[in-house]
């Protein structure tokens, strides 16, 4: 579908959702940021869904100033995956070994490592600018610097909630790697820090959403907030990068007869800023659920832990910033989802992964999410589908 203009009182909302079947609460947030006295435009993906200030699936195009909660709490987020030389019949019967030793090498959950991930020892990982990069952090907001020794040892591990690490076939019956995680604990007490500063300045007062309050370029404040902004959306590639390289060396030491090659990893924010010019304007765009999609860009679609993921390519349509969506979507709430759910559903609508099929999961259950099938409909003049991925294993925090 292309998408449907509905009025806003600063620019229109373009979506490539139908307006119908949106949350009141979320048309109302999209609504609210069509206020914003700096906007350009606002495109909404068709995962669209309730978020903190923002909605999640939204991309927000704004001039000389950023929203910190457009961006997302866990920035950074985002997808990699990686093709690789084994097929279906390379795979054992029995699946559970295999995820047992993803989950031994990838602390999930609030766990961490012992000791931080030497990347030296990680398999053609790069490692120039490793130490520049943590040379950096002293430059984030003083009320988290205290921070420094549990981040660096969350670096390369999964997380919990929707984050996930998954084994994957395509409909050629090749393996795909594939994995979803952001700036772990350090990238939600940055944002929330810098929410918090900004609500306070006078600009912001006369908002209608205190959680809507921005930052304006050549300001101190915009400042602080940029240097901590990139050098979380840094730390959290970083951290999918590490969770890869594991990732591959338990693949080559499960699969040696095999000699498994991997083809180059594909790695996508979908809760990041970038700068970016658009009808002659230099503008901050805000994808928060949202993944670039650019001509020729490649990024993932990721369904839900029972149904199918989506390698795409970009089309560059600018009418969307040059955007997609970055997921199905969340249908209902995860309060609602275990109201709605019990352990034998999810048992049913996982059948045939190897995952976690406890009460701890409920609220992940497919069924909670929109049909990931129905949202790649919806975006057709915004990417095209390179590969459909269906899981095998799928391990969970």
């Amino acid at each position: 579908m292309s998408y449907v203009e509905v009025p806003g009182a600063k620019v229109p909302i373009r979506m490539w959702a139908d307006p119908a079947t949106v949350e009141d609460v979320a048309m109302r947030q999209l609504r609210n940021v069509a206020t914003l006295p700096w906007i350009k435009g606002l495109a909404v993906m068709p995962d669209v869904h309730y978020g903190k200030g923002a909605t999640v699936g939204s991309v927000i195009a704004m001039q000389g100033a950023v929203c910190p909660a457009a961006v997302g709490v866990d920035i950074g987020c985002g997808m990699s995956a990686v093709k690789t030389s084994l097929t279906a019949n390379d795979l054992p019967g029995d699946l559970s070994r295999l995820r047992g030793k993803i989950e031994e090498a990838i602390p999930v959950g609030r766990a961490m490592h012992d000791d931080p991930v030497d990347p030296g020892r990680l398999h053609g990982f790069p490692t120039t600018g490793w130490a520049d990069f943590w040379g950096r952090f002293d430059g984030v907001a003083d009320a988290v610097k205290f921070r420094e020794e549990r981040a660096v040892k969350q670096m390369g591990t999964l997380g919990s909630g929707n984050h996930f690490i998954e084994f994957c076939l395509d409909e050629s019956g090749s393996v795909w790697l594939m994995l979803h995680s952001g700036s772990r604990n350090i990238g939600k007490e940055l944002a929330d820090f810098h929410i918090g500063q900004a609500q306070k300045l006078p600009h912001n007062q006369g908002l209608i959403d205190r959680d809507l309050a921005v930052f304006i370029a050549d300001t101190p404040q915009m400042a602080a907030y940029r240097n901590d902004l990139f050098w979380a959306q840094e730390y959290a590639r970083n951290n999918r990068a590490i969770m890869m390289g594991l990732f591959q060396d338990v693949v080559r030491k499960e699969f040696k007869k095999a000699r498994v090659t991997f083809d180059p990893v594909i790695s996508c924010h979908h809760n990041y800023v970038s700068e970016e010019r658009y009808d002659g304007m230099d503008l901050l765009v805000t994808r928060k659920g949202a993944i670039r999609a650019g001509s020729g860009d490649f990024g993932i679609i990721p369904g839900s832990m029972g149904t199918g993921s989506y390698i795409v390519k970009g089309l560059g349509n600018e009418a969307s910033f040059n955007s997609a969506s970055h997921g199905a979507g969340r249908k209902m709430s995860r309060n609602a989802a275990k109201r709605t759910f019990s352990t034998k559903d999810l048992e049913e609508q996982t059948r045939g992964v190897e995952c976690r099929k406890d009460s701890g999961v409920v609220d992940e259950i497919p069924g909670a999410y929109k049909s990931i099938e129905k949202v790649i409909d919806q975006q057709r003049d915004l990417v095209e589908v390179v590969a459909k991925l269906k899981q095998v294993i799928c391990v969970k925090g």
